[in-house]
């Protein structure tokens, strides 16, 4: 059994991959860490699992396992690793945008498998790309490849509320969200940088990507 933790348990995402780990024949889960909700049961926050799982959130040291997940927040899974002594056999799968753009610096693998297959296979730190930027990937990457890929593109993409994660702003309420349509980032996105960054990888002449 692949002995599997989770860093940042409380969020939507946590919770999506929890249920998926649950029901995965070769994982155990033994840790579910979140600082704000230590000591509940996972299922008084992810209420979906009721039934599936008795784990209790954790806080602190880490029991030893083969798989860590980071579920953080954007730009915390860099301070987690900074502050974290994780065993050198720990393999670490990162889902915030930390790690997808190549630096010198930078060990971890962009984990789209379209384009990196034999490279995760043996990662041991492993980048998740972003929602929208694996979607345009999936769409351009073979345009790009082939060489067909020469005029600007334009990209019109829309996400559900969940996206913009579980603490509560303004624009995140039902009064606001529903039936209702908000343009933010526009042309400015992150998942830009790793789009980009793949059609270079692909040999792309890098045409204008209008997202």
């Amino acid at each position: 059994m692949i002995k599997v933790g989770i860093a940042g348990g409380a969020g939507y995402t946590a919770g999506e991959l929890l249920r998926l780990l649950l029901n995965h024949p070769q994982v155990e889960v033994v840790s579910v860490s979140s600082n704000s909700q230590s000591g509940l049961p996972v299922t008084e926050v992810h209420k979906d699992l009721l039934g599936e799982t008795t784990l209790v959130f954790q806080s602190g040291d880490l029991p030893a396992m083969d798989v860590l997940f980071l579920c953080l927040g954007h730009h915390k899974s860099l301070e987690f690793l900074a502050e974290t002594n994780l065993p050198k056999s720990t393999k670490v799968i990162d889902l915030s945008q930390d790690f997808r753009i190549s630096k010198g610096d930078n060990s971890f693998v962009y984990g789209l498998p379209e384009l990196y297959r034999e490279d995760i296979r043996d990662a041991h730190y492993l980048a998740n790309p972003g929602c929208f930027a694996t979607a345009i990937q999936l769409a351009l990457l073979p345009l790009a490849k082939s060489g067909k890929l020469q005029q600007p593109v334009h990209v019109h993409a829309i996400t559900g509320s969940t996206g913009a994660g579980v603490k509560p702003l303004g624009t995140t309420h039902f009064s606001w969200r529903q039936n209702n349509l908000s343009t933010y980032k526009a042309f400015q996105h992150q998942h830009l940088w790793e789009i980009n960054q793949s059609l270079r990888f692909a040999g792309s002449d890098h045409p204008e990507i209008n997202f």
